[in-house]
């Protein structure tokens, strides 16, 4: 299908629309479905939580009697599958729409027929209309259905020497205040955030999300899932990811019991061992499997850089602040040690940009899954 500067512009809106649902979808995809005849928009909508109506139903819902004839652009291949709510495919079909423009196929989708229905119907489909944005979008959505695990952020922060904390452990606060609350949106679009026992130990952190009243949400916020790897369980019952406020999911060894009733408060989950830590990969499969679409990690070196060096992590959110720290300070990433030149790890920029006072750089690896 020869898409026009209409069909650009009308999906362009409705990607604006999926946008949205940045922080209230999970664990579904965020997506935006625009009604219109030509360039004339007649109804509009976007998902806003999960086990509510999809952004078809919200489109045809304003638009009434006038769904019928047009077209219907949807940021993702609208369901054909019976889940929490009914297929939006039968939806379109009974609106009478004579036109689907898709952007982003959804391999979930591809035992629920919606397509094949859509044409049974005699609808128009066209697919691919902006689909690198579409899936830029949902980038962890497609990550769990297409690799089995969720993608993987690892949030760094670090001097202008490349050094995370100083030599005993003291790393609050290496960035500013609009770095810090920067962190928050990124945490928020998450579905969870990921530490190990180290960083508990050191810094105690909660994990939450703190958005400052000014971040553009459209409703609230689905907390993330606390996880940490802790294969000895050695947390102490006082830490603030064991006080039972936000679901908190632990990673251990096999065959331990908890030591203290903090680890009552939070559940459980024995992970294989391999070469001395936790096997990273099973647990990312766990968390795939428990609907988990975009991972955060801020971890301490070691775990960081054994997610790295595994090829488990797909993009860095690094901070980096104008400050020095010394030779004595701790280094960004544990990796192992290189012997030619030709070995070195490459990243490719995506976004870099001024943060307050401290440079916030988005970069990819190359463990994508293929487009």
């Amino acid at each position: 299908m020869n898409f026009s500067a209409v069909d650009h512009a009308l999906m362009a809106r409705a990607l604006r629309l999926a946008e949205r649902g940045l922080f209230t979808t999970q664990p579904n995809p965020r997506v935006g479905c625009v009604l219109a005849h030509g360039e004339e928009v007649v109804g509009e909508g976007w998902h806003q939580r999960a086990g509510g109506p999809h952004a078809e139903v919200f489109a045809l819902r304003a638009a009434g009697a006038r769904a019928r004839g047009a077209t219907a652009y949807v940021t993702l291949e609208p369901c054909g599958l019976h889940g929490r709510t009914p297929p939006c495919a039968d939806a379109l079909i009974a609106a009478g729409v004579a036109r689907v423009v898709i952007a982003s196929e959804d391999a979930f989708q591809n035992e629920g027929g919606a397509l094949a229905r859509l044409r049974a119907a005699g609808i128009e489909i066209g697919t691919g209309l902006l689909r690198d944005a579409a899936r830029e979008l949902n980038r962890g959505f497609f990550s769990r259905v297409e690799r089995g695990r969720p993608w993987v952020r690892l949030k760094l922060a670090m001097s202008l020497d490349g050094r995370t904390a100083l030599a005993n452990g003291a790393s609050k606060w290496i960035t500013g205040e609009a770095a810090r609350e920067d962190v928050q949106r990124w945490r928020a679009r998450s579905s969870a955030i990921l530490t190990g026992s180290g960083t508990v130990a050191a810094d105690d952190p909660r994990l939450t999300v703190r958005l400052a009243a000014s971040a553009e949400a459209d409703g609230e916020a689905v907390a993330p899932l606390r996880v940490v790897l802790d294969r000895a369980l050695r947390m102490p019952a006082q830490s603030n990811v064991l006080d039972g406020n936000a679901p908190t999911l632990v990673f251990h060894a096999p065959g331990l019991q908890a030591p203290h009733a903090g680890f009552d408060r939070v559940e459980r989950v024995a992970v294989e061992s391999s070469a001395g830590g936790l096997d990273l990969a099973r647990v990312l499969a766990e968390l795939g499997r428990r609907g988990v679409n975009e991972l955060q990690v801020e971890a301490g070196p070691v775990l960081s850089g054994a997610l790295f060096a595994a090829g488990l992590v797909d993009e860095l959110l690094l901070y980096i602040a104008p400050v020095l720290l010394g030779n004595t300070a701790r280094p960004l990433l544990t990796l192992p040690s290189l012997a030619d030149m030709a070995e070195r790890w490459r990243l490719r920029t995506i976004e870099r940009r001024q943060v307050g006072d401290d440079l916030r750089w988005l970069l990819r690896t190359s463990n994508q899954p293929t487009e």
